[in-house]
């Protein structure tokens, strides 16, 4: 009796709206294959909810690395469907010849071909449906994507933060907690406040990202950058750029007919003039040896103001030469811009030792001090307002969460859903 021919099984399921049974019925299938044409079933590679218009599959890459290691030898890798190990034909036709090369045949269940050439022609021909089917369904998710856009509803996704989504209407709504938090990280960058300080500032009153997670300097500046928040809703403001073989590689501005805006759209957290100052002093900062440049620590960075121009003064370095000595100092933040301040600028010890000086005889004056301990307990009870208005927004987010929590429960209690409960 002739020994047995060895195969492994690749099965795949493509979305989270499918189930498990889709993975078993696969197999079951492909062990009957296995079983009618001779072959010995030695393991199975199983993708849970992972596209094939992509190689970028866990177990699927893993199957690969195994044949060309060495670690499994077999003479086929049986499928249930082509569709299931590709729908691209670029990488059906790399990944099939990767096979030729290792002598292993790439078997279907469902799809009776040979190596005839009627069956290359119908293997092209199923390979090019599924690339079809593939293709058409992200045209279709893209023009309801649109729709939604043009509506000025969310397309999918995490609203920005101090944005909900309203479930009945899909558009956004202000979260007035977090909406708070937008406009700390807005009012202090306009004050002259740097990343660092904004983030501490965040961390010290509680606040969170919208994941849930601590602010991070990419986190502020997308916020910063955030056109929304001044209540115009955007929609494929940058579009994927591609690769011949159809993967993104990086992203570009898209055309214009593309892109989607929509003045007064969304609830506004933002004015306007503020959001535009903003990116004014963002593209200043691009552009000018400030504080982050230098490599010295600047007591006074986003406290002292132009006199002439009201812009914030910042920390400024030029190194030494042989003419000149290393200079630091402050000086006007748009004295580099296109709009050029001529005031001068101050050398570092001289403002700062000043400035603490003069800070010295204040804060020890005993007609002061008594003053001082009055600001002092104002803060303090300005601050727990804030935080007793944040705990309020919490407490009631809480008893929302906790209601839809009850009702997903119940639902799962009336209907028996399995699909509810994963």
């Amino acid at each position: 009796m002739s020994e047995k021919l060895k195969a492994v099984a690749y099965c795949r399921y493509s979305s989270h709206l499918q189930r498990e049974e889709s993975i078993k019925a696969q197999l079951r299938a492909i062990q009957k294959y296995a079983d009618d044409n001779g072959y010995i079933l030695l393991d199975s590679y199983i993708d849970e909810a992972q596209s094939a218009k992509t190689d970028d599959r866990i177990s699927f890459q893993q199957l690969m690395s195994d044949i060309k290691s060495g670690n499994i030898k077999i003479d086929a890798v049986v499928v249930h469907k082509g569709d299931r190990f590709a729908r691209n034909r670029y990488d059906a036709a790399i990944y099939k010849n990767f096979l030729k090369q290792h002598h292993i045949r790439l078997l279907s269940v469902t799809e009776n071909l040979h190596d005839n050439p009627e069956s290359v022609i119908l293997e092209s021909v199923l390979e090019g449906m599924a690339e079809y089917y593939s293709l058409n369904l992200q045209r279709e998710v893209r023009k309801g994507l649109k729709e939604n856009a043009l509506g000025a509803r969310t397309t999918g996704g995490t609203p920005p933060l101090g944005y909900d989504v309203d479930k009945s209407t899909q558009k956004l709504i202000i979260n007035e907690s977090e909406a708070e938090a937008v406009k700390m990280i807005f009012g202090m960058y306009l004050d002259g406040f740097g990343y660092s300080e904004i983030i501490n500032e965040l961390n010290a009153n509680g606040y969170k990202t919208k994941r849930g997670q601590v602010f991070g300097k990419n986190s502020i500046n997308s916020i910063l950058h955030n056109l929304k928040y001044t209540g115009v809703y955007t929609y494929n403001l940058v579009a994927p750029k591609y690769k011949s073989s159809g993967k993104p590689i990086r992203y570009g501005k898209a055309d214009n007919e593309d892109m989607i805006r929509i003045d007064g759209a969304v609830p506004q957290i933002i004015s306007k003039e503020d959001f535009e100052a903003v990116q004014t002093k963002m593209r200043e900062r691009q552009h000018k040896a400030g504080r982050y440049n230098a490599k010295a620590n600047y007591l006074l960075s986003g406290k002292i103001f132009c006199g002439e121009c009201g812009s914030p003064y910042s920390g400024n370095k030029r190194k030494a030469s042989s003419t000149h000595p290393e200079y630091i100092s402050y000086r006007c933040s748009k004295q580099n811009g296109k709009k050029k301040c001529n005031n001068k600028e101050i050398r570092k010890e001289l403002v700062e030792d000043m400035v603490l000086n003069k800070l010295s005889d204040i804060i020890f004056d005993n007609n002061i001090i008594p003053k001082i301990l009055d600001n002092v307990n104002e803060f303090i009870v300005d601050k727990e307002s804030s935080v007793k208005l944040s705990k309020i927004n919490a407490e009631n987010r809480l008893k929302e969460l906790s209601k839809q929590i009850d009702n997903l429960v119940d639902v799962i209690a009336n209907t028996g859903s399995k699909a509810i409960m994963e």
